[in-house]
């Protein structure tokens, strides 16, 4: 759990210094300016952008029964940020598990990928598809959902 946190706070704490070292220079708003960049850093890499997540047993039950994707993630991957920031609030949909979390999570995507840790993994129908495009899962979310 804390290692999805270690880079928005080292985020937090970085655009902090800086700041601080602009109001100390008479620049404070640029120091302002420059910690609001640093806090939308730390939010976008930070787990809180996500859906909720679930353990793998509980998402693939899921998706069998409403037939939405099940996607591994990992905090910090800058391909699992585009895919959740491109497919906005239809991302709500998709059953969302969190590889650093999941231990089971982990091991099916190292299954479904020679071993490796490559995220984001979409599972769909049963199939994965390691960082598929964005338009193309927005394509699986069936519109009921």
């Amino acid at each position: 759990m804390m290692r999805a946190w270690i880079l928005p706070i080292l985020l937090v704490l970085s655009g902090s210094a800086l700041a601080t070292g602009l109001i100390f220079t008479g620049s404070p708003g640029t120091a302002a300016a420059l910690l609001l960049v640093f806090l939308a850093l730390a939010g976008v890499n930070s787990p809180l952008i996500f859906p909720r997540s679930i353990g793998t047993l509980e998402a693939q039950r899921r998706s069998a029964v409403d037939g939405q994707p099940v996607v591994f993630w990992r905090p910090g991957c800058k391909y699992c940020i585009r895919l959740r920031i491109r497919l906005g609030r239809s991302a709500r949909q998709s059953h969302w598990v969190n590889i650093w979390r999941d231990p089971a999570g982990a091991a099916a995507v190292r299954a479904a990928n020679d071993g490796n840790e490559t995220v984001p993994t979409v599972v769909v129908a049963g199939k994965p598809h390691t960082n598929p495009d964005p338009g193309w899962v927005r394509e699986q979310l069936s519109p009921s959902a």
